[in-house]
């Protein structure tokens, strides 16, 4: 079942940062199968088997969006970051899938993990520098911050899973790190300023507060990666890479508790 759901801030410095230990809801993606039936998590699991499954998106366009809350109402929410669509195979197609599946060599029934080449630094590399603008005017250099570990976070206003990965890191990054050696920088990968701008306060009003750098050119992404967001990279004190991340997912912000926690102690 697991391929169904395969679902700033300078700590140091006042200004950066507002000391947060409130605990934010989680958003939850409203899931939609066949543009037919909204349904939750729980009944997909009961109901669904994983053979059927066609596609599956997360978030939809503004159009889609519109249709949905034509269709269904309220049960589909207001934001378009948090749909889920689902599409399931018809009964000829699981046929015809069954067929294939059956008469396909064995070799190819295998399948090889694939290599991560979505990042273009990893573990145990030198961050590469950067100067960043942050939402509030004020300039960051990276190698400025050497003797503190830093958690450089890209992420974009239209990305579901990041903005879910934002509701967690008030209680569990900011609060327990606002006296130790720490930085979150969080930096929007290829938006404008206003639009940065807007969505940080929306985030603002549900208690989510912490500056924000922009990139809209994306020359800071490029130095670090080459697709797929939310992604983290955990720099230590002396400037190397020491753990990533991409995506969001259950106990993905835990994680990274834990590895800021290691580092800091070295």
């Amino acid at each position: 079942m697991k391929q169904v759901f395969i679902i700033i801030l300078l700590i140091s410095s006042g200004f950066f940062a507002k000391a947060q230990e409130k605990t934010v809801a989680v958003p939850q993606y409203i899931i939609v199968i066949n543009d037919s039936a909204v349904v939750d998590k729980d009944y997909l699991l009961k109901n669904l088997d994983p053979n059927q499954l066609k596609s599956m998106n997360k978030g939809v366009s503004d159009e889609k969006m519109e249709m949905l809350r034509k269709k269904f109402g309220d049960q589909v929410g207001d934001d378009k970051r948090f749909i889920m669509e689902i599409k399931l195979l018809t009964e000829a197609e699981m046929k015809e899938k069954a067929k294939r599946v059956k008469t396909a060599p064995a070799t190819i029934q295998k399948r090889i993990p694939e290599i991560d080449e979505s990042y273009k630094l990893n573990v145990n590399d030198a961050a590469a520098d950067f100067t960043v603008e942050m939402l509030t005017g004020e300039k960051v250099t990276l190698s400025s911050l050497k003797g503190k570990v830093v958690l450089l976070n890209f992420w974009a206003t239209w990305c579901g899973p990041c903005i879910m990965e934002f509701h967690e890191i008030p209680s569990k990054i900011i609060a327990p790190f606002k006296d130790k050696a720490f930085v979150f920088l969080p930096v929007s990968r290829g938006e404008e300023r206003s639009k940065v701008a807007t969505s940080s306060e929306e985030l603002k009003k549900k208690g989510i507060d912490f500056n924000v750098a922009i990139d809209p050119d994306k020359k800071v992404w490029d130095k670090y990666a080459t697709s797929f967001i939310p992604k983290n990279f955990l720099i230590d004190k002396n400037g190397v890479i020491r753990f990533v991340s991409t995506g969001y997912g259950e106990d993905k912000v835990d994680q990274l508790a834990k590895e800021i926690e290691k580092l800091l102690e070295e």
